[in-house]
């Protein structure tokens, strides 16, 4: 597939570069770029607020629970939606006077099934090419490229209303690659997919962005799934910016203890509660804050003092779904 040249890497940024004069030494150009952007529908409903976020290139999620507004902000990148106020560019284009220069560099996944089941795969995809512009010969042997790709080829001829869940969404991944894009906006791409499903679809992500160079955006409700892929996060709640930042900051060792033992669990909770250390739970596991350098051996102590089978004794790692729980105890704010 003939795709554009590598986009090279960047940050992910909340807000405009500092001081707001101009480029600074390695500042990357965004792919999407928003200022107070707003969408209120009828009946008092806010959808996004205020929400303000620089994204570089990379593979990016955009991640918050259902109704968090994460398909409006696709939708009003792609020119579909007019915000209520604020500013919205992508790939450099003004959202509201550029929307058909967005959509011809944009690919687009759904999240919804909206595909005709009495065409063929290698019609609709090819169809889709010639919507963004290819000549009919392109679109055919773009639309053959895509599906060799997602891994339909064999299958490219069958109608779509025979496809299985998996397949489907696979054809909605091919045409959103047919009109080789610079940017891919991803919306629950592994929605209705089992484990099997959903794991060779985040493979096929990861390897758009990473061996075609192709920016991408990736929505999701599925955190552990995000986590798997993305360079960059955007957690959105309730339409505002929780943070935005990279992966590796995100999921960064943490001042928390994680203690598993192979049993016991309850009697070794006890034993650190009277030590002054409040463990919690945490699945089978018991989590400390880590006050000081002492907490390693009264964690270690009271162990062995109770003769119990120690499986895990390490500082534990952040996750993304802490950003939306009220009970984390080293919970960061949005950046």
């Amino acid at each position: 597939m003939t795709v554009p040249a590598p986009l090279q890497g960047g940050p992910l940024q909340a807000g405009p570069p500092p001081g707001g004069t101009g480029p600074g030494p390695g500042f990357v150009a965004a792919v999407i770029e928003t200022s107070a952007l707003t969408k209120r529908y009828p009946g008092a409903v806010t959808a996004l607020d205020q929400l303000t976020v620089r994204v570089g290139p990379g593979i990016t999620g955009l991640v918050g629970a259902n109704g968090a507004g994460k398909s409006t902000l696709i939708k009003i990148l792609l020119g579909l939606l007019a915000p209520t106020s604020g500013r919205v560019a992508v790939l450099g284009l003004d959202c509201s006077r550029d929307a058909e220069r967005i959509r011809a560099r944009c690919g687009y996944m759904p999240e919804h099934d909206c595909l005709p089941p009495d065409v063929t795969g290698t019609e609709f995809v090819a169809h889709m090419g010639r919507m963004s512009g290819l000549p009919p010969t392109a679109a055919k042997e773009r639309a053959a490229e895509s599906l060799r790709h997602v891994g339909l080829y064999e299958e490219r001829y069958r109608q779509i209303g025979t496809y299985s869940t998996g397949m489907k969404q696979r054809v909605k991944l091919a045409q959103a690659l047919v009109g080789d894009p610079q940017l891919l906006l991803l919306d629950e791409p592994t929605i209705g997919l089992d484990p099997a499903g959903r794991a060779a679809m985040l493979d096929l992500v990861s390897r758009i962005g990473t061996e075609f160079g192709i920016s991408i955006l990736v929505s999701s409700h599925l955190l552990g799934e995000i986590e798997q892929i993305c360079d960059h996060l955007v957690a959105i709640d309730g339409g505002r910016l929780l943070r935005a930042d990279t992966m590796t900051n995100f999921t960064q060792v943490s001042q928390v203890l994680l203690v598993e033992v192979d049993e016991g669990t309850a009697l070794l909770e006890a034993e650190l509660a009277a030590r002054g250390l409040q463990p919690r739970r945490d699945e089978r596991a018991l989590l400390v804050q880590i006050g000081s350098g002492e907490t390693y051996d009264a964690v270690r102590d009271a162990v062995a003092d109770l003769g119990l089978p120690l499986n895990r004794l390490e500082q534990r790692r952040r996750r993304v779904e802490e950003l939306f729980r009220d009970d984390v105890p080293d919970r960061e704010g949005a950046a």
